[in-house]
C-alpha cells in the first residue's frame, strides 16, 4: 500500500521541520510516485482550494512566480484559477524563465491552458489578490537586485497577499527576514510546518498559516521534526487534576528573591504569578520597605526582610524551587543573595538581574537550573549582540543550553525552550501586548511554581512559558493588546492552569 494519500489534506501537526528534512521527504516521495510533478500538482491544487476558501469573491489575481519549484507551485495554482474563470496574470521576474523540469512543465501547462504571463517592469497591475510564489524555502540569503524591487512592489500593492509555503525573503529555518521580505496575510505551508516561521521576525510576515500535508507521512520516510510547536491545547499534558487529599505542602513551596529599593513591584508580580499558577506556599525575600506593601496587596505571600545572605538560609532550606532576579539589582545586596542561592544547589530560576550577574561573572550552575533571558540578556550571556541572537534564535537557545548546561527559555515572539540533550520547543501563543515591563517577572513566578509542583526543568519551563502566553492571549481578547498589564494575566493564569478550563481553549 502506498505511503502517500491520493489527495492533499489540510491537517495540523505539532512537529516543526527544517528545509533539509522537507527536501529529503520530497525526494523519497517523488521516488515512490515515480514522478515529483505529482507533489507539485497537489501543492498547486491545495493552494487553489485554500485561496477559494479565503477569497472566493476575488475575481482577479496576480501570481508572482519565481524560477524554481515554488514558482512551479504558483503556475499550477494559476492554471486552476484560470480554468475556473478567474482573471489571472502570472508575473515573472525579468527574464528569469522557470528552471528545472518540474517548474518548466507547470509553466508549459499554464501557457497551454491560455494563461497570461508578463515580466515585472517595476510596477504591478491592479488585482484583487496577489499570490507569492517567488522563492519559498530555497532562499537562504537576503534577496538582491530585481527581487528586492518585486517584493517591495508586492508589499506596496495594497491587495491581500497569499504566500506559497514561505513568504519570499523569510528564512524558513531560522525565522529571520534580514532584507526585503513579503508581508503575507495568509501562508499555506506544504508537507509540514516550518520551524523558522514560528519565531522572531518571521511572525510579522506569515500572517495566518495553514498546512497542506500533500498526503505525506514524514516519519515513513525517516524524516523527523527539529522542534515541537506548543499550543493552548497542550496545557493538559502537564496540568493534571490534583488529588483530593493534596495539601499546601504537596503543592510546592516557592521562594522568590528580589525587589531592591525602588523595584518591589517586580517581586510582587513574580510572587502573585507563582500563587496563581498553583504554588502551595510562597516565601518572598526582599527589602524591608517592600514587606508591608506586599502583605497589603498579597496577604497569601510570606514576605520577609533580608539584608544579608545569612538571612536567607532558612528560606532556602525550605524551598522546593527558587526564583531570583525580579528587581534584584546588580549592587552588593543583589550580588550576595545571588551567590548564596547559586551555592545552595536548589532548583533555580534565574531572570532579569540574576542573568546580568551571571553574564558578568559566569559560574557553574546547579543541575536543573532554568534561565529565562530576553534577546538582550541572551546576547550578554553569549558574549554576542542582540541582532545576532535574533538572526538565528534556534542556534542561540541551543548555544545557551549547552554552554550553561541548563534549561533556557529564550523569550520574545515565538519563545523557544531548550535543554541539553532535548529538542527545542516553540511557544505558539502570545501577543505584542505582552511587550511591557513586568511580563518577565510574571513568567518567572509561573515557571518556578510549576517546578516546585514537581515538573522537571524542561517541562516546567515549557508548560510555564505556554501557560503565560495563553493567559496573555486570553487577557488581550477581553480588552485588546495595547495597554495590557502584567497584572491582567493573574485571573487568567488561574483559569488556564486548571484542566477544565485549559481543555476549552482553542489554538
Amino acid at each position: 500500500m502506498s505511503q502517500i494519500a491520493e489527495t492533499a489534506q489540510i491537517a495540523p501537526t505539532t512537529g516543526l521541520y527544517d528545509a533539509a528534512a522537507l527536501r529529503a521527504a520530497e525526494t523519497a516521495a517523488a521516488a515512490e510516485l515515480g514522478d515529483g510533478y505529482a507533489l507539485m500538482r497537489r501543492a498547486g491544487e491545495a493552494a487553489w482550494r485554500e485561496w477559494l476558501d479565503r477569497w472566493s469573491q476575488a475575481y482577479s489575481l496576480l501570481v508572482v512566480c519565481g524560477p524554481g519549484n515554488n514558482g512551479g507551485d504558483g503556475y499550477v495554482m494559476a492554471t486552476h484559477a484560470h480554468q475556473a474563470g478567474r482573471r489571472v496574470t502570472v508575473v515573472r521576474m525579468g527574464e528569469h524563465a522557470p528552471r528545472g523540469k518540474l517548474a518548466q512543465r507547470a509553466a508549459a501547462e499554464y501557457a497551454a491552458a491560455g494563461g497570461s504571463t508578463i515580466e515585472f517592469d517595476g510596477a504591478l497591475p491592479a488585482a484583487d489578490a496577489i499570490v507569492d510564489g517567488l522563492f519559498g524555502i530555497g532562499l537562504k540569503r537576503p534577496p538582491e537586485g530585481e527581487a528586492v524591487a518585486l517584493i517591495d512592489a508586492i508589499n506596496a500593492h495594497g491587495a491581500p497577499v497569499f504566500a506559497l509555503d514561505t513568504p519570499s525573503g523569510v528564512d524558513a529555518d531560522r525565522g529571520r527576514a534580514e532584507g526585503a521580505a513579503v508581508i503575507a496575510e495568509r501562508t499555506i505551508e506544504f508537507i509540514a510546518r516550518k520551524a523558522g516561521l514560528r519565531t522572531g521576525a518571521a511572525l510579522d510576515h506569515v500572517g495566518i498559516a495553514s498546512l497542506a500535508d500533500l498526503g505525506l507521512h514524514l516519519p515513513a520516510y525517516g524524516v523527523h521534526p527539529v522542534a515541537e510547536w506548543l499550543r493552548a491545547d497542550d496545557l493538559p499534558r502537564w496540568l493534571h487534576r490534583r488529588r483530593r487529599d493534596s495539601h499546601k505542602g504537596s503543592n510546592g513551596r516557592v521562594l522568590c528573591i528580589g525587589g531592591d529599593h525602588g523595584h518591589g513591584g517586580a517581586l510582587l508580580l513574580c510572587a502573585q504569578a507563582a500563587l496563581r499558577s498553583g504554588a502551595g506556599l510562597l516565601d518572598a525575600a526582599t527589602r524591608q520597605a517592600h514587606v508591608a506593601p506586599m502583605l497589603a496587596r498579597l496577604p497569601e505571600a510570606m514576605p520577609r526582610a533580608v539584608e544579608h545572605a545569612d538571612d536567607l538560609r532558612a528560606s532556602i532550606d525550605a524551598a522546593d524551587a527558587i526564583a531570583i532576579g525580579p528587581g534584584l539589582g546588580q549592587e552588593s545586596w543583589g550580588k550576595q543573595l545571588f551567590s548564596a542561592v547559586i551555592e545552595s544547589g536548589k532548583p533555580l530560576l534565574l531572570d532579569a538581574d540574576a542573568l546580568n550577574l551571571l553574564a558578568a561573572e559566569p559560574r557553574l550552575l546547579p543541575s536543573q537550573t532554568i534561565l529565562t533571558p530576553h534577546p538582550g540578556e541572551a546576547a550578554r550571556l553569549l558574549g554576542s549582540d542582540t541582532a545576532r541572537v535574533q538572526s538565528d534564535r534556534y542556534s542561540a537557545v541551543r548555544a545557551l543550553a549547552d554552554h550553561y548546561h541548563c534549561t533556557v527559555v529564550l523569550k520574545g515572539a515565538g519563545s523557544l525552550i531548550a535543554a541539553p540533550g532535548s529538542g527545542v520547543r516553540v511557544i505558539g501563543a502570545g501577543n505584542p501586548g505582552m511587550a511591557v515591563g513586568g511580563m518577565g517577572d510574571v513568567l518567572s513566578g509561573v515557571i518556578a511554581a510549576l517546578r516546585a509542583q514537581g515538573l522537571n526543568s524542561f517541562d516546567a519551563a515549557s508548560c510555564g512559558a505556554l501557560l503565560h502566553s495563553v493567559a496573555g492571549d486570553c487577557a488581550a481578547r477581553e480588552d485588546g493588546e495595547r495597554g495590557l498589564l502584567p497584572s491582567d494575566l493573574m485571573p487568567w493564569l488561574r483559569r488556564c492552569a486548571n484542566p477544565s478550563a485549559a481543555n476549552t481553549l482553542t489554538r
